[in-house]
């Protein structure tokens, strides 16, 4: 599924958006993957960990009709703009935002994917937390596992803060692959992403 096949006037609007005020967005490519992943495994119920401002729920619930997304933003200003962007959409039946840290949340659903894109530093938690919601068959796909580039080479940056969070997003990659409950796949579309599903 192309991305620019769901792109219109007011998604370019959410992009640039996001561009100008510098809020981390999902790249086309690794969208693109994602988009394709919900068609091919047919994902009805998502559940996104990092809203922004809306841009990547709104793609996923574009994919069908009958898909609900549940997102969760712990910026303010983000979350309310995310939502103004899901209204306008006309998407506020199907996606629901809610403002916090996901990890203060807990869900009786069962979703067919979830989707880790907050706070790079809290991967760990946030799959250890949310694992349990995920429906027979469905997987977690976790987001900007090469992080610029700085992942394989972290000589690309020498800011310290920056140093420590790659540092973290190599352990989190670290916990999927001795992970002994889960199957993980890593791809390069994007920023790096990763697909991971129940072993049984």
């Amino acid at each position: 599924m192309k991305v620019d096949f769901l792109e219109s006037d007011s998604i370019q609007e959410i992009k640039n958006c996001a561009a100008q005020n510098a809020v981390p967005i999902v790249r086309d490519e690794g969208l693109e993957f994602i988009l394709n992943f919900i068609e091919k495994n047919g994902a009805k119920r998502i559940l996104e960990i990092g809203t922004g401002i809306g841009y990547s729920a709104i793609m996923f619930a574009k994919c069908a009709a009958d898909i609900s997304v549940f997102t969760i933003e712990s910026d303010a200003e983000r979350y309310e703009q995310a939502k103004k962007n899901i209204a306008n959409e006309n998407l506020s039946q199907r996606v629901t935002c809610f403002f916090g840290d996901a990890l203060e949340f807990d869900f009786a659903e069962r979703f067919d994917l979830i989707f880790i894109d907050g706070p790079k530093a809290q991967y760990i938690k946030f799959f250890e937390k949310f694992k349990n919601n995920l429906a027979q068959g469905g997987a977690i796909l976790s987001d900007n596992l090469f992080f610029h580039g700085m992942v394989q080479d972290l000589s690309l940056t020498h800011n310290y803060s920056t140093k420590k969070l790659v540092k973290k997003i190599r352990k989190y990659i670290e916990f999927l692959k001795a992970n002994e409950e889960f199957e993980t796949q890593f791809f390069e579309q994007g920023d790096g992403i990763s697909v991971s599903v129940w072993k049984n």
